[in-house]
């Protein structure tokens, strides 16, 4: 089955080139494409998506915004913010607001369409520069909240790679256990965390310096 995917950005000239890059792709299919978000509940109701690519600055309700409501009303849609911005101020109110990727427009053609697919797939895709900004948050922060939730050091490891964008495969293999120990890890951790999705773990994991330096 084809990926769904929305796109809400104000530029028509990459709108247009994301529509042709998408369309033209065997295995994705555009499901809407608007120059704002000011409608974007109504937009998804009636052409669902199995993922959103998000611009940050629009007109009227911003992307962040935005990405916050889809969330709230549809939990299953990845959103993949597409921005300019590489500032830490909008890459984690992104990821807070539920964001499961960043990328900034610069990368590739090839590069969007193959985050499009990991996202679908589980992933949390990011640029370099923006997954070592995430790096450094947490190496940066010295005092970590003490673990209210319980976490094992094995959850704190795997929390840590869905922090830095990892997929179950990778996380898998960074840490060197089965794809099935992968899901009961993140199984448990959502528990524990009390939350519903990759993008909130990962929320909670920033706002309240759950885990140390990504391994």
């Amino acid at each position: 089955m084809d990926i769904r995917v929305s796109v809400f950005d104000d530029n028509k000239a990459l709108r247009d080139s994301l529509y042709y890059l998408i369309s033209a792709k065997r295995g994705f299919t555009i499901a809407g494409i608007y120059p704002d978000c000011n409608n974007v509940l109504e937009h998804l109701n009636r052409e669902t998506a199995d993922v959103v690519l998000m611009d940050i600055d629009m007109p009227g309700l911003n992307g962040i915004e935005a990405t916050a409501l889809i969330k709230s009303h549809f939990p299953l849609i990845n959103v993949l913010i597409l921005t300019a911005y590489d500032d830490s101020e909008k890459v984690f109110a992104a990821l807070q607001s539920g964001a499961t990727g960043y990328l900034l427009k610069k990368t590739t053609p090839v590069k969007i369409l193959e985050a499009i697919s990991e996202i679908n797939q589980g992933g949390a895709p990011m640029n370099a520069g923006i997954a070592r900004k995430v790096l450094e948050f947490f190496s940066e922060k010295k005092n970590i909240s003490k673990n209210e939730y319980d976490l094992s050091t094995r959850e704190k490891d795997v929390l840590s790679c869905l922090v830095i964008g990892d997929s179950y495969k990778m996380i898998a293999a960074r840490c060197f256990i089965s794809m099935g120990t992968v899901q009961s890890h993140i199984s448990n951790i959502y528990k524990k965390l009390q939350v519903n999705s990759k993008s909130e773990a990962v929320a909670k994991a920033i706002r309240e310096h759950l885990v140390n330096d990504p391994i």
